[in-house]
């Protein structure tokens, strides 16, 4: 006959052992968590996203959203309603904003709305459609605001966008 212990399937691990790993491994994710936060939290980047002008009829100045000084500015250029390329028939309106790496005059910012408005009215319908779309109209109007600006403006952010 085989002995008792032998039968018997071998234990693992106590519950005292498996409880304090809990804690090692919870304390070591709220660890790395506090630590990416505080990383995160220190890379420069615009405090706010502007508000759509209420006054859409009048020519509005660009609201500077950044104290003067040094670093990253966001500029809400005036909205963008035009047709496009083809079909003709097709309007459509953005309305964006342009992160410059420093305060830029106000002029600027009208350069490169005439230059997007410009650009958007060459635009065919099947370039912008689906994400792959998007993906390249927000590249090509990026790439049009760092020509304009001479490398200033480091990103386009699209706030809205409709076609009729």
């Amino acid at each position: 006959m085989a002995n008792v212990e032998q039968l018997q399937p071998r234990k693992g691990p106590s519950l005292v052992v498996q409880g304090a790993m809990l804690v090692v491994v919870t304390v070591a994710a709220i660890g790395m968590g506090w630590l990416s936060g505080g990383y995160l939290k220190g890379v420069g980047g615009p405090e706010s996203v502007p508000v759509a002008p209420e006054n859409e009829g009048k020519t509005a100045q660009p609201a500077v959203e950044h104290q003067p000084g040094t670093g990253p500015t966001l500029v809400a250029l005036a909205p963008i309603t035009t047709n496009i390329a083809s079909p003709a028939d097709t309007w459509i309106r953005m309305e964006v904003s342009v992160v410059y790496d420093a305060p830029q005059p106000p002029a600027m910012a009208e350069d490169i709305h005439q230059d997007l408005l410009a650009y958007v009215r060459t635009v065919k319908m099947h370039q912008i459609e689906g994400a792959s779309g998007y993906q390249h109209l927000k590249a090509d109007l990026e790439e049009r605001a760092s020509i304009r600006s001479q490398g200033h403006a480091k990103q386009v952010l699209i706030r809205t966008l409709l076609l009729e």
